[in-house]
């Protein structure tokens, strides 16, 4: 499992590895996104759930 993964890393030819030396080549974290983005998803999802949390309860009381 490990060869086939190293052969999909590896540069096609000289001139793309050359590429990947001078601009960098990322190196993929499992997904993860960074912290500061995670927090404004947070925001974001918890002030959609409170909001749609508040417009239930206010439609059960104010109906």
């Amino acid at each position: 499992m490990t060869e086939n993964n190293e052969e999909q890393n590896k540069p096609f030819n000289d001139a793309m590895e050359h590429q990947q030396n001078v601009e960098g080549d990322p190196i993929p974290h499992s997904g993860e996104l960074p912290l500061p983005i995670k927090i404004i998803g947070y925001f974001l999802i918890g002030g959609i759930i409170l909001i749609l949390v508040f417009g239930l309860v206010g439609n059960f009381l104010f109906n």
